[in-house]
């Protein structure tokens, strides 16, 4: 083929990562110290309008550490979308609660408030959307039903760093909400959390939850984990957080490129109201997505993705019956394109190419 691979998702590491690591490491404090503490008051400041943030070891753990600080557990049900990765229902799950699955939104593939209202129990505790792809989840529907039935609501804001729902940004309406850190996240700590806090008590409590059950050293209040964030990671999380507001420009321009020019597939839409951070770039391929797939990359050297082609509910870890039609057309279509900010012309204008021909050819 002669021409490099375009990677469906590209961490992006530079200079300013590695010397805030070296500084780290010379300082002889790497555990969770000083850089962790700015790096939690940075990212309330930037992201979610001043609210109080705690940093963990990964998103995972901001879910199910948030869940627990707000007293999620045992007889208690938490509505979920199904079409997300698992570690949505894994964190309630793990919490001792019941994850209880509704169906989303054919256009932005976040959960969908008429589905949720159907699945309602009388043991439903809380409604956790998943601002999937970047896309911020309808919170003024969901913040209604949730007021209207008496439940609580988190967020799921693993891909959604600097979105926007109404003008307000993700992270900012539930109890507690979480971002992830992850390395092919919009922006990464290397690997990480953050966990966005409504009130003072549940971010003390996540605090305990991290931190063996302790503020104070050898003063354990609860049991808890070991979940804390390093210094080390948080100097890394520091720099892409100043690094974000410009990649995520990119990420937009990318994606306004992609939607002009691409032909013959289905374009993902922004809801009115919605700022979308283009954490993936999804498409819809009505027949022979994996195909179609598999021959982006060996014809056009353009890497894919598939998030998420087995629903949750229908994981061997889960495997309860649930009827969910959309969710089970979108793991049958979905196929996310690059729209990184390493993107150059050059491989935008490969991806269109691409594409449209597979889509004119039928693959």
């Amino acid at each position: 083929m002669g021409q490099s691979m375009i990677p469906a998702a590209k961490p992006l590491i530079g200079d300013e990562e590695r010397a805030a690591v070296d500084r780290v490491l010379a300082s002889g404090m790497i555990a969770q110290g000083p850089e962790v503490a700015a790096f939690e008051s940075e990212f309330a400041a930037e992201l979610v309008g001043g609210r109080t943030c705690v940093a963990v070891n990964s998103g995972t753990s901001g879910l199910h550490l948030g869940l627990l600080a707000a007293g999620i557990g045992p007889g208690d049900e938490v509505v979920v979308p199904s079409f997300t990765f698992a570690a949505t229902a894994n964190s309630v799950a793990l919490a001792g609660a019941t994850p209880v699955f509704a169906d989303i939104d054919a256009t932005t593939f976040c959960l969908d408030a008429a589905s949720v209202e159907e699945v309602l129990t009388e043991r439903t505790a809380a409604i956790m959307p998943v601002h999937l792809y970047g896309h911020p989840a309808d919170m003024s529907a969901l913040r209604e039903l949730a007021d209207r039935r008496g439940v609580r609501l988190f967020e799921d804001a693993a891909q959604a760093h600097g979105a926007t729902w109404q003008g307000a940004p993700v992270g900012s309406f539930g109890d507690f909400a979480m971002f992830s850190l992850y390395p092919t996240k919009n922006m990464t700590s290397g690997e990480g959390g953050m966990v966005s806090c409504a009130s003072e008590e549940i971010a003390r409590n996540v605090r305990l939850l991290r931190n063996q059950g302790m503020e104070r050293r050898y003063e354990n209040e609860v049991v808890g984990f070991n979940s804390r964030m390093t210094d080390v990671h948080a100097a890394i999380g520091r720099v892409q957080l100043r690094k974000l507001p410009a990649w995520t420009a990119q990420r937009r321009a990318n994606a306004d490129f992609l939607s002009a020019h691409l032909d013959g597939v289905g374009v993902p839409v922004v809801a009115d109201g919605a700022t979308h951070v283009w954490h993936q770039y999804t498409i819809r391929v009505p027949e022979g997505r994996d195909a179609f797939a598999q021959a982006l990359a060996a014809e056009y050297g353009v890497g894919s993705g598939v998030y998420y082609p087995i629903p949750n509910h229908e994981l061997p870890s889960f495997g309860v019956a649930a009827d969910l039609p959309v969710t089970a057309r979108a793991c049958a279509e979905v196929l996310s394109l690059p729209v990184h900010p390493a993107l150059s012309q050059e491989d935008l204008e490969r991806i269109v190419t691409g594409v449209n021909a597979l889509a004119k050819a039928g693959a």
